[in-house]
């Protein structure tokens, strides 16, 4: 993935908020994308993620907000900002009955393509998306994972600024899984690109910075380490050839809270703040013949971080909550 710090912002989409009969299903959602980066937009499903793709690409329009594409505002220049942006959304809209160089032309059409360069963007878009092969198919004939790469193409065809897929790999088997991905880290290369998606390790392998929404509003939004880091607080893990029951771990390092990661492999957290464990961790397993053969920092994994962000009631607050995020609120981004 490349490094987009310093970029020109492609997407600005500020307050976003959409209700439907009094519910909210959005609720001043505020996102930032620069060229060259991936942003990972994640929830349980209901959270409102595709709610909000509708509104950023123009096809649902937001109670209160606004959406900028390229500097180009969406609700008073649609057709110019509209241009600039490709959608894949969560259901493919794919014609199985053509093939997909045919389908690709007339992607190529309604996105007023000149004539004479079509032909050039449709070759373009096969080679990116993996297609170049299959321009003579009937996508109707292709796998699940090869349409998904067509429904990609179509959203390239143009070759927009910002590209914004919503659930691409759902439905997926795990090898045109992982071509997809591959895929998307290939366009973060020269585009902007918004992800959405409740898989977790989805984002870890593909974007570069993730806001999880929950409740229809932003309860996180950092980069991905930050994601991992938080609430890891000073937790250790320790490997051991001779592991010990729990309750002796615990007897002998304290006051701290111990958990079995896996055979011979513990998370160690102390129960005070500004509490390092690593030493007496260390004096313990030498004094009893555990056999540390292994002591790291211990971070949260994406899948714990997110658990503990989206089942808390939106509207308690966080203590834990990284600067990052907090400042993020303070800038407009609503958290809960």
């Amino acid at each position: 993935m490349s490094e987009a710090t310093g970029s020109e912002i492609t997407l600005s989409a500020v307050g976003l908020s959409r209700s439907y009969g009094g519910n909210m299903a959005v609720d001043g959602v505020s996102l930032e994308l620069r060229r060259g980066e991936i942003v990972g937009l994640l929830g349980p499903n209901g959270a409102g993620k595709t709610t909000t793709m509708r509104m950023i690409t123009g096809t649902l329009a937001p109670t209160t907000g606004s959406v900028s594409i390229c500097g180009i505002d969406l609700i008073d220049r649609p057709t110019a900002a509209k241009a600039k942006l490709g959608y894949l959304p969560e259901i493919s809209p794919l014609y199985k009955e053509l093939r997909v160089d045919e389908y690709l032309r007339l992607a190529g059409r309604l996105h007023k393509l000149r004539r004479p360069d079509i032909a050039a963007a449709v070759d373009r878009a096969k080679r990116r998306s993996g297609l170049s092969d299959k321009g003579r198919t009937l996508i109707g004939s292709l796998s699940k994972g090869y349409q998904q790469r067509v429904g990609i193409a179509q959203a390239i065809i143009h070759d927009p600024d910002v590209i914004v897929l919503d659930e691409p790999t759902v439905g997926l088997d795990p090898n045109q899984i992982r071509e997809i991905r591959s895929l998307i880290r290939e366009l973060g290369d020269d585009h902007s690109v918004i992800l959405s998606t409740h898989i977790l390790p989805e984002v870890e392998a593909v974007c570069d910075r993730v806001q999880i929404l929950h409740n229809g509003k932003i309860v996180f939004a950092d980069a991905i380490a930050g994601l991992r880091q938080f609430r890891g607080g000073h937790s250790i893990q320790i490997s051991l050839r001779r592991p010990p029951s729990l309750e002796e771990i615990a007897t002998l390092v304290h006051p701290a809270q111990v958990d079995q990661a896996s055979d011979g492999v513990y998370r160690i957290s102390p129960q005070q703040k500004d509490v390092d464990l690593t030493d007496q961790l260390v004096r313990a397993s030498v004094e009893h013949g555990w056999g540390l053969y292994q002591l790291s920092p211990a971070q949260a994994s994406v899948e714990e971080v997110f658990v503990q962000l989206t089942q808390r009631d939106g509207t308690d607050a966080d203590p834990g909550r990284p600067e990052s995020t907090a400042t993020a609120a303070q800038s407009g981004e609503t958290t809960a």
